[in-house]
């Protein structure tokens, strides 16, 4: 029996005159393409017999072209350099972003996701509030357009998500910590209600009995936010427990560390060393600058909208997680005078 020919898809004609698929959508429906752009694709149409798909045209006259960024809060630095990476990433596909904060409370993330649907966006990324209550708009907002969840993602809830690997992070740090002679530390972190803290203390657990060389104290649990890193500090002296080494979930708590360490005379990295989680551009330019498990944003930001942008395209294959590499950056605020890192990682 003669096989048929497989059916020719706008993508294909999109790849022969070299543009990208949104606009060779425009071109071919007449809408807002150069002419330049028009001649080639409808070239490349012609040379491959292309058929618009009725149905697929009028899904595609639709789209708005915008993509939904919800976020627990952009005063937090390292959200909004996802935001800024997430943005670069979408306006090379010819997307736009349209941002709403959450402020972290589970009840305006609904609310905000609710409003971006009522826009008409074309897909959402999120980063959710809390691991478990989230699930209610995210699994409703699924049912509408494609989502994927980045850097937090929701418990037992399938879907598309692109984060960093939290437990290689974590190990990283402590192989340090032990390597510039630490033998006592204590974490401080977020309570839980995002699986980054989460996955992160559980990481420090485990790692912490595997290394088998540091002692840790009770974990102080609260927000990520420079004025929990603070409240940290002032407990630990209170308690008398200051250790050798203060690890932090994020590099927000890591600044409140520092600066209440200071408060109190304490000197980093002499009497205590500290780390954080993330390596927004403010611990570089702390005194002393923070070592911190840097995660690769822009990385991270063009996986995402990549896999975004093939659930627009049609992909229907099950739901992909992706988890990237991070790199410890090695600063001052965790070794001696005079010592040299001798395996820090590269990207």
């Amino acid at each position: 029996m003669e096989t048929l020919p497989s059916r020719v898809r706008l993508v294909d004609v999109a790849r022969l005159a070299k543009v990208s698929l949104a606009t060779a959508s425009r071109a071919l429906s007449s809408k807002g393409a150069s002419p330049r752009a028009v001649a080639a694709v409808a070239e490349a149409a012609l040379q491959l017999g292309y058929r618009p798909d009725p149905i697929a045209r009028a899904m595609r006259s639709r789209a708005t072209g915008l993509v939904g960024i919800v976020v627990p809060g952009v005063s937090n630095p390292f959200f909004a350099e996802i935001v800024e990476a997430l943005e670069n990433a979408l306006r090379a596909r010819e997307l736009e972003m349209v941002l709403a904060d959450s402020r972290g409370v589970v009840l305006d993330e609904e609310r905000r996701v609710a409003t971006l649907l009522e826009r008409k966006v074309d897909a959402l990324i999120i980063i959710p509030t809390d691991y478990h209550l989230s699930a209610l708009a995210v699994r409703r907002a699924q049912q509408i357009v494609p989502v994927l969840q980045i850097d937090r993602r929701i418990d037992g809830l399938p879907g598309d998500y692109v984060g960093v690997d939290n437990a290689l992070g974590v190990r990283a740090v402590l192989e340090h910590l032990v390597d510039v002679g630490c033998r006592k530390a204590v974490f401080v972190s977020d309570a839980g209600s995002s699986s980054t803290g989460r996955e992160r203390l559980v990481a420090f657990e485990l790692e912490t009995r595997r290394v088998g060389q540091i002692k840790t104290g009770q974990p102080f649990l609260g927000t990520f936010s420079i004025e929990f890193g603070q409240e940290a500090v002032r407990e630990l002296l209170r308690c008398r427990r200051l250790p050798d080494a203060i690890i932090c979930g994020a590099d927000i708590i890591a600044l409140g560390v520092v600066r209440e360490l200071h408060a109190h005379g304490i000197v980093v990295p002499d009497q205590v060393k500290v780390t954080g989680f993330d390596g927004i551009l403010f611990t570089e330019f702390c005194e002393p600058p923070i070592t911190t498990v840097r995660q690769p944003v822009q990385a991270i930001a063009r996986e995402a909208v990549s896999l975004v942008w093939s659930r627009l395209s049609g992909d229907t294959s099950p739901p992909h997680r992706y988890e990237i590499a991070p790199v410890l950056e090695v600063r001052r605020s965790s070794f001696p005078a005079g010592w040299q890192p001798s395996s820090v990682a590269k990207e």
